[in-house]
Formats: structure tokens, C-alpha cells, sequence
């Protein structure tokens, strides 16, 4: 492809997935920081006048959003690893041809482990999240074994976001359809579906604040380049955890509340 094509089109496209990004990732922390607090002090009256009315139109937003920001971003992984020497390391034994199908496989796969295994520990919450810690760090060891440190950083991003947008897509747009049916209709919904919803809509919350990590990560060579990039990774992912966990307790605080 004409180098200056390339160019643009990578403009472009990265305009749309950070606009987009932010129109996803924003409606994510409002369901989950401000919105499901409010929730709490909803009369059943309060519910059937504002849930129909509220949720649709934020949902909106937060589906395309994540429609959008998913597209654009695999787009550019094309346009800047698919395409360039950027996916393997210079003296890798592993042809482009072989790493691009290591990397689409793991896109295609990773949201059905990820399922799988939530609907399996569901009920253990806190076995599943030292379950899915220990399964992404062996994923980034194993994937700094193939990719070049810079594309070991943004496969991270790649997979957390689409376990993300299919969560949206699979899970919580569909339960919330019928959430907000049964509330028109004025019967209660099937009970499994809002902590169903809830739990993928948190996990999503979780991995975001690594994932945007991941996603300016070419900012920084000295962290992705250096021999232990992938433990770096390992940490700055455990830690994003740890930041978002603190962001939790601060939203159930009385602190948002005050002007």
C-alpha cells in the first residue's frame, strides 16, 4: 500500500476509535460509577417512569460505541502490525504469515475461554478472578515468546477489548432488551439476567483501565523494549485492576454525591 494512504487512512481511523473509544468507555463508567447508585434509591414507580427512558438511549451510545471502537481498532492493528515488521521480532524464526495467524486466532478465540470460564464461576467470584489473573499472565509470557514487545502490549488491549465489545454485544445489551420489556410491561424480569449483566458489565469496567494503558503504549519503548516488558505488563495490569477496584469504592461512597 502507498506509504501516504496508509498514513491516512491510520489517521483516520484512530480518530474514530479514540471518539469512539470515548463514547464507549464513558457510558461504561457512568452505568457503573454514577447510574448504578442511583439505581438503588429507585421506587418501583421511579423505575418503570425513568428505566425505559434512561436505559435505551444510554445503551444506544455504549453498544455503537463499542461496535465502532472494535472495528477501528482491529482496522489499525492491520494497517500497523498486519502490515509492517512491527508483529515479530527482527530476528524471529516466525514468518509474518505465522504470527498474523497466531494473533487472529487468538482474537477469535479468547472471548469464548473468557465465557466459558465465567459461566463456570460465576458463583466463585473470587476464585474466578485468580483463575483469569494466572490465565492472562500466562497469555503475556506465551504471547512475548512470538510478538515483538510493543505488539505483546496492544494484543493485550486487543483481546481485553473483545471480550469487552462482545460482552456488550452477547451479554448485556441482549439481557438488557429484556430487563427493560418486562419493566415496560410492568412484570418483573427473569431474575438471573441483571446480576448476569451486572457481573459482565464490572468485568468489562476492570479491564478497561488496562486496557487504555495498553492502548498509548507505543509512547513508551523503554517499558514494552525492555527484556522484562512482559512482567511490567503483568503488574501494570494487576495494578490497573487495583486502580479500578478503588474507583468501586469511591463510587459507593458518599463522596460523588456532594458538589
Amino acid at each position: 500500500m502507498d506509504p501516504n494512504v496508509n498514513a491516512a487512512l491510520e489517521f483516520l481511523f484512530r480518530w474514530v476509535h479514540v471518539v469512539a473509544g470515548i463514547a464507549w468507555i464513558g457510558h461504561l463508567y457512568f452505568f457503573n460509577f454514577v447510574n448504578a447508585q442511583v439505581a438503588k434509591t429507585y421506587d418501583a414507580d421511579s423505575r418503570k417512569k425513568v428505566v425505559p427512558e434512561l436505559m435505551p438511549r444510554a445503551l444506544y451510545w455504549f453498544r455503537w460505541g463499542a461496535a465502532y471502537t472494535w472495528v477501528t481498532g482491529f482496522l489499525l492493528a492491520g494497517l500497523v502490525y498486519y502490515m509492517t515488521p512491527n508483529l515479530v521480532p527482527a530476528d524471529s524464526t516466525l514468518g509474518m504469515g505465522a504470527g498474523i495467524g497466531i494473533s487472529l486466532a487468538l482474537i477469535v478465540v479468547v472471548f469464548f475461554i473468557y465465557d466459558a470460564l465465567w459461566k463456570a464461576m460465576a458463583a466463585k467470584e473470587q476464585a474466578g478472578i485468580i483463575v483469569s489473573f494466572v490465565l492472562v499472565a500466562a497469555l503475556i509470557f506465551g504471547m512475548s515468546r512470538v510478538f515483538a514487545g510493543r505488539a505483546v502490549y496492544i494484543h493485550v488491549g486487543m483481546l481485553f477489548g473483545t471480550i469487552m465489545a462482545m460482552n456488550v454485544w452477547m451479554r448485556i445489551w441482549p439481557a438488557q432488551r429484556k430487563i427493560i420489556a418486562a419493566i415496560k410491561a410492568g412484570t418483573a424480569p427473569d431474575a438471573a439476567l441483571a446480576p448476569m449483566a451486572g457481573m459482565r458489565s464490572k468485568h468489562n469496567t476492570y479491564m478497561s483501565v488496562p486496557l487504555v494503558l495498553t492502548m498509548v503504549s507505543n509512547h513508551y519503548p523503554t517499558v514494552y523494549g525492555s527484556d522484562y516488558g512482559w512482567v511490567y505488563l503483568i503488574l501494570l495490569v494487576l495494578a490497573g485492576w487495583a486502580a479500578t477496584k478503588w474507583l468501586y469504592g469511591k463510587s459507593a461512597s458518599p463522596a460523588p454525591a456532594r458538589f
